[in-house]
């Protein structure tokens, strides 16, 4: 056999226990609410090329080998456990396997004291959460899509109903036709299809309501079987408490969720950094913030926890969004009137101040500036920094690797050492901050650090919400990370 053929030969046998590996995962997924990830990506419903390419960049972040075939050794030995549901990086055990094996007579034993905590183990949560979703844009299409390809055995948040202005058969069918189809993330890789008697659509075998209302507490959701509902306000119309508590005067629904930055007393929440300082038991009210905080309070948290920060800069190079003209018209705020898709267009951003609302300790240190440019998504926020202690290129390059593979953060932050990344590069990443190492930059007194990071300004922060809401729900299952 020549080396040609050998090459081959060698590939069709990872691709097959590749595909092997994905039958597992969707198995674990469904049958027992195990989800597998490797470093923070989702492999549910993904190809054998895209887990191939999972295993090769995890290789080059973790700078030891990432075998597929590994991952299906460890995966079956997950399937014939009773752990309780989780989300397992395989990633990380694929690697301490490769470190630890001799340590262990099988792969079952290696399984079993890794996931010690989990065997027989009873359910972090055993309750569902009911969620509706108030609007249905470019956030609650995301949203949509990333609730019902990933309800699993639904037994954790279910999507029971979208509110829009109206609810004819013609609105339907185009809401969910723009649900299945999008020209930023391609079209939904899963089945949904229109019920116009019942008003509704069914996503995967999930019936989910379309609700038309006029004012928010007008709906009766207990009369369409919903109760306790986690309302997530897409709209980003309402801001401040008064506005959004008249969704709390519907029946049916319990806590509300606003995408957007929250005005007033509202908790401002960056999943990630600042969850577990909010009292969810009696708050009613939360907001997730906006893409950027979500994007730079991370990388922050990360410098302020370390060498601590004096003050800093933070200029957003933010894809263009529909609150712009696609051509030059009357807008009431100054330059967004200009054609977004043919201009560079400075406008305001209150992330530096919201920044502060997640990390107390920064208040008045930073300002903030945005640039929209055109590109339909993903966006780079550039973070000047004045930090109290000299460092180097090599240190923050480090501090945040270190980041990204342990700690609170590591669904947060992703480390690229590429390169050649460029936006697209960052299209459906779900971590809302892609810290790109090679563009990292020191002063030449080691006290001035500026960061590039990348962030999917619409499903890193989709996703972002979704773990919000699991918080808010008590639906969290197992972490090994």
């Amino acid at each position: 056999m020549d080396k040609f053929d050998a090459s081959l030969k060698s590939w069709i046998d990872t691709e097959k226990a590749a595909a092997e590996l994905i039958n597992i995962t969707s198995r674990l997924w469904f049958e027992k609410s195990i989800e597998l990830i490797l470093l923070r990506s989702v492999l549910v419903n993904r190809g054998t090329g895209k887990l191939l390419n999972k295993h090769i960049r995890a290789e080059t972040i973790l700078k030891k080998p990432v075998r597929v075939q590994d991952s299906l050794l460890i995966a079956k030995a997950i399937l014939n456990e009773d752990i309780a549901p989780a989300r397992i990086d395989i990633g990380r055990l694929n690697s301490e396997w490769t470190g630890e094996k001799d340590a262990y007579p099988s792969v079952k034993e290696f399984v079993l004291d890794k996931l010690k905590a989990f065997i027989h183990a009873e359910p972090r949560s055993v309750k569902t959460q009911d969620v509706v979703l108030y609007g249905f844009g470019r956030i609650g299409r995301l949203l949509a899509r990333e609730l019902t390809l990933f309800a699993g055995n639904g037994s954790h948040l279910r999507l029971r109903a979208i509110v829009t202005r109206s609810d004819s058969d013609e609105d339907i069918k185009k809401r969910i036709s723009l649900f299945r189809k999008d020209s930023v993330h391609g079209p939904f890789n899963g089945v949904a299809n229109e019920d116009y008697e019942n008003k509704a659509m069914v996503v995967n075998g999930q019936i989910v309501k379309f609700l038309a209302a006029n004012n928010p507490e007008d709906i009766d959701y207990e009369s369409h079987g919903i109760f306790n509902a986690l309302l997530i306000d897409n709209t980003g119309v309402v801001r401040d408490r008064e506005a959004l508590s008249r969704h709390l005067k519907a029946k049916g629904i319990s806590k509300v969720l606003l995408t957007a930055p929250g005005k007033g007393d509202i908790p401002n929440i960056v999943y990630g950094v600042n969850q577990n300082k909010v009292d969810i038991d009696n708050e009613t009210i939360f907001s997730a913030a906006s893409c950027t905080t979500n994007a730079i309070v991370p990388a922050l948290e990360v410098i302020e926890k370390t060498y601590g920060i004096k003050k800093g800069h933070i200029e957003t190079i933010h894809a263009y969004t529909n609150d712009q003209n696609l051509l030059d018209n009357y807008h009431k705020k100054t330059r967004r009137g200009r054609s977004a898709p043919l201009n560079m267009v400075i406008t305001e951003t209150g992330a530096g101040s919201a920044a502060s609302k997640a990390i107390p300790s920064l208040k008045g240190k930073l300002t903030s500036n945005a640039v929209r440019v055109p590109v339909p998504n993903v966006s780079l926020a550039i973070l000047t920094l004045e930090v109290n202690k000299q460092v180097t290129i090599e240190e923050v390059n480090n501090l945040f690797l270190d980041a990204s593979l342990k700690g609170t953060l590591i669904e947060q932050i992703r480390y690229s050492n590429s390169t050649e990344f460029v936006s697209s590069d960052g299209n459906g990443d779900s971590c809302p901050c892609i810290f790109d190492s090679p563009a990292t930059n020191v002063s030449a007194d080691g006290q001035t650090v500026i960061l590039y990071l990348w962030y999917d300004n619409e499903f890193g922060y989709s996703s972002q919400v979704i773990r919000l809401a699991r918080h808010i729900g008590k639906v969290k299952s197992y972490r090994y990370y």
